[in-house]
């Protein structure tokens, strides 16, 4: 069975994924509010950021869980997700800003077909 994933990363994202993890232990992301292409994800130690049930969670990039609010999820769930790396200074608090990059979001529509799969439950488990 194919799978769609909300979340997907770059290799040169997951390469600073693995840096920043190798300094800080296992991180986690937030998307920041923003409501388009090139809106920054921020970058977490694991725990640091509270989240709850106004939160949802996309996947996993580079191990790490990746969140966005219910009200932003609501305006971007029909959109993939791909978070890469660029120069330059991102978030005040996001772990990767002393590195000289940022992480930032690019997006693209679900086809048809994967947004048939994402929004059909999820087939039982057979014994």
């Amino acid at each position: 069975m194919t799978t769609v994933s909300r979340v997907l990363a770059t290799d040169a994202a997951l390469a600073l994924i693995d840096r920043l993890k190798a300094k800080h232990g296992p991180l986690m992301f937030h998307q920041s509010g923003g409501c388009c292409d090139g809106s920054s994800p921020m970058c977490y130690p694991e725990g640091e950021l509270l989240v709850g049930d106004s939160d949802v969670r996309l996947g996993e990039i580079g191990g790490c869980p990746f969140y966005m609010s219910a009200p932003q999820f609501a305006y971007w769930k029909h959109t993939q997700l791909t978070i890469d790396v660029v120069a330059g200074r991102g978030g005040m608090f996001s772990l990767e800003g002393p590195e000289g990059l940022r992480f930032l979001t690019r997006s693209r529509l679900f086809t048809d077909e994967e947004q048939t799969m994402l929004d059909s439950p999820l087939e039982p488990s057979l014994p």
